[in-house]
């Protein structure tokens, strides 16, 4: 009955969270606003690291992964942002909080299956130019939230002991809205645009995972993983208020198609089941067709995205019964970004490093809370660009059960 109540308190704050600003870059302006990293916090305190064929642990990375889970897995987290963003005259700080992702992973004998809900961009920005000061001057505001989501549903097969296979379908969708207003000197209110953009589509991805023994005690693990290239369909409104008035003037409506690029991901590591591990992951994705008509800009290109990234855990005795803290499962990771974004010629890239912990939820428990921290600098002061310095706390909750397995006892 606990259980029941902690899982519906997550769900209901999962979805409150899920309504709120994901985001307070500036460069969110662009295309279709920030990436999310689109893992569990286990993989995310490990950089992003998702390698092992975890039994107890959802990887909604590699759906390949469903395959090796034991026990139903219920798994929901969020995160508490904070950045600084610098220029090379001034800065700023901004916080936000998020909530991540909710899934829910199903063992079938040598099948596994999942499903769940989780943010893929996040739009939130806001920007004031005042010239009002100079002769003639104007001042400019600028602002955008929203972002996509993707509720996806997933199937992954053992075809040996060794090797999974496995592929999920995603279904795209949001909502982003940006609004600028441009003020003159003497002017109240100036003009307002308004443009709502409602997104969605659907997109799919494969993945395969194989571990082999090395000697008695070392495991060699790896996995692959590829997104399709998709399209994702804007349907775009325009409205525009001129020095207050009423009734705003309507634009004609605007259909464009988005191309999202196609993206490979490799892992590979080597470690002791259930004691240590350390491996690296390689993402490459080809150029995309973000652009809508309200965020097109003569000095912003898009270029193929990067991704390297090594992390790895240690637990000290997994099997112990005498000592909570040896259950503890400890994490780290570094990566290095190239986001897929130029702006004034400048690539924006992404360094982090991150720290987290599993800690178990009572003896004889697979269910666990985890945390982590994360913090890194994206962009630059360089090109009249903007520096962002973040830091993030994450949390999320793990719960594992037996389901659909008959009593033996009346």
């Amino acid at each position: 009955m606990i259980k029941k109540i902690i899982v519906s308190a997550c769900l209901l704050i999962s979805f409150v969270s899920f309504a709120q600003q994901g985001t307070a870059s500036p460069y969110s302006f662009f295309g279709i606003g920030d990436v999310r990293f689109r893992g569990t916090l286990e993989n995310r305190s490990m950089a992003g690291v998702s390698v092992e064929q975890d039994s107890i642990h959802l990887n909604i990375e590699n759906p390949s992964s469903y395959a090796s889970l034991r026990q139903t897995v219920f798994t929901v987290g969020g995160t508490f942002g904070s950045s600084t963003l610098k220029t090379t005259d001034e800065s700023a700080k901004a916080q936000r909080s998020t909530f991540d992702y909710l899934a829910l992973g199903i063992p079938m004998g040598k099948f596994g299956a999942a499903f769940g809900l989780v943010p893929v961009t996040s739009v939130g920005y806001k920007i004031l130019n005042d010239q009002t000061a100079i002769v003639d001057g104007t001042s400019s505001q600028l602002q955008g939230k929203g972002g996509v989501n993707k509720v996806f549903a997933g199937l992954g097969y053992k075809i040996t002991p060794k090797w999974n296979i496995g592929a999920d379908a995603q279904y795209n969708f949001g909502k982003i809205t940006t609004t600028s207003v441009e003020l003159a000197t003497g002017v109240q209110n100036g003009t307002q645009e308004t443009n709502t953009s409602e997104l969605s589509g659907v997109s799919f991805n494969i993945g395969t995972m194989y571990q082999t023994k090395i000697d008695k005690k070392l495991s060699l693990f790896t996995s692959l993983s590829y997104t399709f290239a998709s399209t994702l369909n804007s349907n775009s409104t325009r409205f525009i208020t001129v020095d207050g008035d009423p009734d705003p003037y309507e634009g004609a409506a605007q259909e464009t198609n988005l191309k999202l690029p196609n993206k490979i991901t490799f892992g590979a590591g080597i470690g002791q089941a259930r004691k240590w591990l350390v491996g690296t992951t390689l993402a490459f994705q080809g150029n995309g067709q973000l652009a809508n008509y309200y965020n097109a800009a003569d000095n912003v290109r898009y270029e193929k995205y990067q991704k390297y990234a090594i992390g790895g855990y240690y637990i000290p005795n997994y099997a112990s019964f005498t000592s909570h803290l040896s259950r503890i499962t400890y994490r780290a990771g570094l990566k290095y970004e190239k986001l897929g974004l130029v702006v004034n010629n400048e690539s924006i890239n992404d360094v982090g490093m991150s720290l987290g912990a599993g800690i178990p939820l009572g003896n004889g428990s697979f269910s666990n809370v985890n945390v982590g921290v994360e913090f890194g600098k994206r962009g630059t002061t360089s090109a009249d660009l903007i520096q962002e310095n973040y830091f993030n706390f994450s949390l999320s909750f793990s719960f594992n059960d037996r389901w659909f397995v008959k009593s033996k006892f009346n």
